[in-house]
């Protein structure tokens, strides 16, 4: 008999992921922060040249034309848009979809907790995503580590002085690749993602103030040493990915510019012209508050929690049995 009728997971781990997920939302009740519901399907598509999105197309009566729809990669466009409009701190779990992401970590559906709070800075949102994440997991406090700091440490290349040719010498010597770019955050984003996030593996560590060039919808703020940084970090926990948070940027010109960059990248990569989120540049010129938001793969973190290695064993159904 065909078992593929078969959750990958063991009930036993889907019952230990419904209890994770009544602790988060516990967690968030205690902090009075409220759960939403935003759409998952919009006419509008992320920006990021790096996601694509899975398109769905919407008609009315099965013979209309259809429109071209989108499902979501991220809540955040939508929830900003909530924030503009007066909602104060709000969180949203649920599912989001990202085209060609297969494999041991990944599923194209997963769930996403996205969360924004309101007069928060990066690094105040930072102690909100460990009080959570170690009241879930059981960890000590997380070591917090810049860009520039972790390069150092885990390649010797200083990222503020290397030139480009040193940095992708750097990356073909410990990289099975051949590509000819001249992109700096190209190599800097290949190295970080082949060579040093599978080592972060023997503690949890924040890393924080990336280049400014990839500051996505982050503010740009100064270091220390007065370099221009994006307000943003990332959580590795076991060499994974867990969540990606920002100090959130409120200028609408500064947002529109920054869609377009993506758009022109789009263009120049041969990749797809889809609609942009024009409705976000509305939102932030009504005025988004000051805030700062974060998102984290809630697969992941039951993944974390149950010392497994796969997607497969924390989600009913996966892709292939979809």
């Amino acid at each position: 008999m065909n078992s593929h009728w078969q959750p990958t997971a063991p009930i036993a781990h889907l019952q230990k992921r419904a209890d994770i997920l009544a602790q988060i939302r516990r967690y968030f009740a205690n902090q009075q922060v409220w759960e939403v519901d935003a759409a998952v399907m919009s006419q509008a598509a992320v920006s990021d040249p790096f996601i694509d999105s899975l398109e769905v197309a919407y008609r009315p009566f099965p013979e209309a034309e259809a429109t071209q729809c989108y499902l979501q990669t991220s809540p955040e466009y939508a929830m900003k848009r909530l924030l503009a409009a007066g909602s104060g701190d709000i969180y949203q779990m649920g599912k989001v979809f990202r085209n060609g992401e297969v494999g041991r970590i990944h599923n194209p559906e997963f769930t996403m907790l996205e969360w924004y709070r309101l007069g928060m800075d990066d690094t105040q949102l930072m102690d909100d995503v460990e009080a959570l994440v170690t009241s879930i997991l059981g960890m000590p406090p997380i070591r917090r580590c810049t860009y520039t700091r972790i390069f150092a440490e885990k390649t010797g290349l200083d990222i503020h002085n290397d030139d480009n040719q040193t940095l992708a010498d750097y990356a073909r010597a410990h990289i099975d690749v051949d590509i000819a770019t001249d992109d700096r955050d190209g190599w800097l984003n290949l190295i970080m993602s082949h060579f040093i996030e599978p080592t972060l593996i023997d503690e949890p560590i924040f890393v924080t103030e990336y280049p400014a060039s990839q500051s996505a919808l982050a503010r740009v703020r100064p270091d220390a040493n007065g370099i221009p940084v994006a307000a943003r970090f990332e959580l590795f926990i076991g060499g994974m990915e867990l969540a990606n948070g920002y100090h959130e940027l409120t200028d609408p010109a500064e947002q529109q510019r920054r869609l377009a960059a993506d758009q022109a990248t789009r263009a120049s990569l041969n990749l797809p012209q889809r609609p942009l989120e024009t409705r976000l540049v509305d939102a932030l010129t009504q005025g988004l508050p000051d805030c700062a938001g974060v998102a984290l793969g809630v697969d992941r973190l039951v993944m974390l929690a149950l010392g497994t290695d796969r997607i497969d064993q924390v989600i009913p159904f996966p892709f292939e049995r979809a």
